[in-house]
């Protein structure tokens, strides 16, 4: 089964590998499998968070995120994305863009010699908004989960009390809508300010949007299927699934911002970028993202969502601390992400070991009569 799942990522990998050494040589090879190696370790959570809508989704809108999503994941987000700032940020047609991104200034330069800023300038100069953007998404879906009753707890110490704190509400709303006014106020530059709060804004109403059109038509499916109206189930259905899909790709492309920003302190190359964030990177997140979902691991083990949940609370402040002058090197972020996920798997991985631990006997063995 594991071949079956990794083995089109695999193929894809070593084709992408190959496209780069032609393409630029080992320099070239080398840049794409260290970007690979990047988006994987900083999206595993990701793919937890990801595997855990998946298994809500039917088997259609499934195989929809897998085969469209990932071409959405990979061109869209990036190629395309990074190109897209560039086209509004300096007002340049998309050959322009495109053609900036090949042609970088001489040696490390931020700026060409005429003084107009390379490719790689402009995009970090969006990254304020990028990040505002990118962290309340993610802040908004943390608290949500945070905030909830759950039967079962990782951190109950922490969890509980904030579950209890989750029973007033619009809660997450109001947490979220202060820290965004608090970076934008003591962290974001003068002039980016009100950018900040218009992106930080704009992410939560997305999120707000999306999740709750999905919820209400999962309502809706729940309620039919209740009723047995085969025709209603499969309308509902199919909507429940369009806006769970919106819902992936905005997410997926909220994790994708640390990464792209990221990988230009590797390399601006928008094709060495696309092949090793894209199709290495996105193809592995998707590959264990399926294999989450096919083997059962989130049943299996049970604190696996709460860590990447912690960890997307944590990548959400960091972007949010970033929209000023503060930087946090990505290896910070991805060993925080390495870190929430691995301690939630022990964790799990104790508690299967108590349950399956045979409870000892107390009753002392009965006196033979006689």
């Amino acid at each position: 089964m594991v071949l079956r799942i990794f083995g089109l990522s695999i193929v894809v990998t070593v084709l992408s590998l190959g496209v780069a050494f032609l393409y630029g040589g080992p320099t070239a090879l080398a840049l794409c499998l260290i970007l690979g190696i990047l988006e994987v370790s900083l999206s595993f959570d990701n793919a937890v968070i990801n595997a855990t809508i998946l298994e809500k989704m039917s088997e259609f809108w499934q195989k929809i995120f897998l085969t469209i999503g990932i071409l959405i994941a990979v061109f869209g987000m990036r190629l395309i994305f990074p190109l897209a700032i560039v086209w509004v940020t300096a007002g340049l047609n998309p050959v322009q863009a495109f053609d900036l991104a090949l042609n970088p200034p001489p040696g490390d330069a931020a700026f060409f010699p005429d003084g107009s800023p390379s490719y790689e300038t402009l995009l970090t100069d969006a990254h304020p908004q990028i990040a505002a953007f990118g962290g309340m998404f993610l802040a908004m879906l943390f608290l949500n989960f945070i905030l909830a009753e759950r039967e079962i707890t990782w951190l109950s110490w922490l969890e509980r009390p904030l579950a209890k704190a989750g029973k007033l509400d619009m809660v997450s709303v109001v947490i979220a809508g202060i820290g965004l006014v608090l970076a934008a106020e003591f962290l974001a530059h003068d002039d980016d300010r009100s950018t900040v709060l218009l992106a930080g804004l704009l992410g939560m109403i997305i999120y707000i949007a999306v999740d709750g059109l999905g919820s209400m038509f999962n309502a809706e499916e729940h309620a039919e299927e209740a009723a047995g109206g085969p025709s209603g189930l499969a309308k509902a259905t199919g909507k429940a699934g369009f806006f769970l899909f919106l819902y992936l790709e905005v997410l997926d492309a909220s994790f994708s911002f640390d990464g792209v920003i990221g990988a230009f302190a590797i390399t601006a190359d928008p094709i060495i970028i696309a092949l090793g964030l894209g199709l290495i990177g996105a193809m592995f997140v998707r590959s264990i993202t399926v294999y989450l979902v096919r083997r059962g691991t989130l049943n299996e083990y049970v604190f696996l969502e709460h860590g990447a949940h912690w960890a997307i609370g944590a990548l959400a402040l960091i972007l949010l601390i970033t929209v000023g002058d503060i930087h946090i090197h990505e290896l910070v972020t991805g060993l925080i992400g390495i870190a929430f996920i691995g301690a939630a798997v022990l964790s799990s991985i104790r508690r299967n070991n108590k349950e399956e631990d045979p409870k000892p006997t107390t009753a002392s063995e009965p006196t033979p009569v006689g």
